[in-house]
């Protein structure tokens, strides 16, 4: 997750990789792990690609505020859902060393404050409010940028582990396992990308991105379920302002997930959504440092059952290169 701007590319064939994305998110998914939607995090801009040797560190932030009931494509009334609110910032600290010109690795460790307002309590049917802080679950992947002579292609490969907290609750279970900030389960995650200029002698760039998450050990009688995240994004060179160049970035991103499994998935099935966002964003460019900000839009959204939906995802991350 490389918060430097790319160097330079060749001219690509984007239709191939938007092919490729459709492709993919075709499949059918199987949870929605993290409180629906945090998926949607884990793919940024072209400016997170790495583009060579070197060492990046990197902080982020990202916040949601699920407070709207959704089913199918549409709201539904809140009464039809006994949660009322999941609102989340998360914190993410990162370190990518691409240490040749082929191969990286790249650690991210999230931690999450969460509120969420249910109904349940002593009485069944009370209003619950509650507060928790928990590290999240930590990514580690291997990166390979060695397919292409100018780095416009690559792929990762890596695991999720279960480091994240997934049995905080009251003393009245009103934490459902999708609403822990860590899922338990141990996932392989595999991904790729790719960019170039938008046709020959174009100053317009483009990049895709996508990754799939696959859980491979549960825990507990629940598993997350696949998840498919993905970007698709374009930006032209970016206006210098002294010493800081500002690019601002258009981008379309999907998440695909489909319902938790397990004896302690929720009952009757509230899991699985397909989601694709408009994401307008800018970025500052004072090497070796760059800020990246983002809000992320639902134009398109289906639920499974009754579920809290954001009307906005909000990104901001800070990046210095070694």
């Amino acid at each position: 997750m490389n918060f430097s701007k790319p160097h330079s590319f060749i001219s690509s064939a984007p239709a191939l990789w938007l092919a490729a994305l459709l492709a993919l998110g075709a499949f059918p998914r199987a949870g929605r792990g993290c409180a629906c939607g945090c998926g949607l995090f884990t793919v940024g801009t072209s400016s997170m690609l790495p583009t060579g040797p070197g060492v990046t560190a990197f902080v982020e932030n990202d916040f949601q505020d699920q407070n709207t009931n959704w089913s199918g494509t549409s709201s539904t009334p809140a009464a039809d859902n006994p949660d009322k609110e999941i609102r989340t910032d998360f914190v993410m600290v990162g370190f990518q060393d691409m240490f040749s010109r082929d191969w990286g690795l790249l650690a991210e460790m999230p931690y999450a404050h969460r509120t969420f307002r249910t109904t349940g309590g002593a009485g069944g049917d009370d209003p619950v409010s509650l507060n928790w802080n928990s590290l999240g679950d930590l990514r580690l992947q291997a990166l390979y940028t060695g397919l292409s002579a100018d780095l416009s292609t690559g792929l990762t490969l890596g695991f999720k582990l279960p480091t994240g907290n997934y049995t905080h609750n009251d003393a009245y279970g009103d934490i459902d396992r999708d609403s822990e900030i860590g899922t338990g389960s141990t996932d392989v995650l595999i991904g790729g990308y790719q960019r170039g200029y938008l046709g020959d002698g174009s100053s317009l760039k483009w990049f895709a991105q996508a990754q799939l998450d696959l859980p491979v050990l549960e825990r507990d009688s629940y598993r997350p379920g696949d998840e498919l995240d993905a970007a698709l994004g374009v930006y032209p060179g970016g206006w210098q302002a002294g010493a800081v160049r500002v690019t601002p970035i258009a981008e379309v991103k999907l998440s695909d997930r489909g319902e938790d499994t397990g004896l302690n998935a929720a009952s009757p099935v509230s899991s699985g959504f397909r989601r694709i966002l408009m994401a307008p964003g800018v970025e500052f460019d004072a090497h070796p440092v760059t800020i990246y900000a983002d809000v992320e839009l639902p134009i398109y959204q289906h639920f499974t059952g009754n579920q809290l939906s954001a009307s906005a995802l909000y990104k901001l991350g800070v990046a210095y290169m070694f």
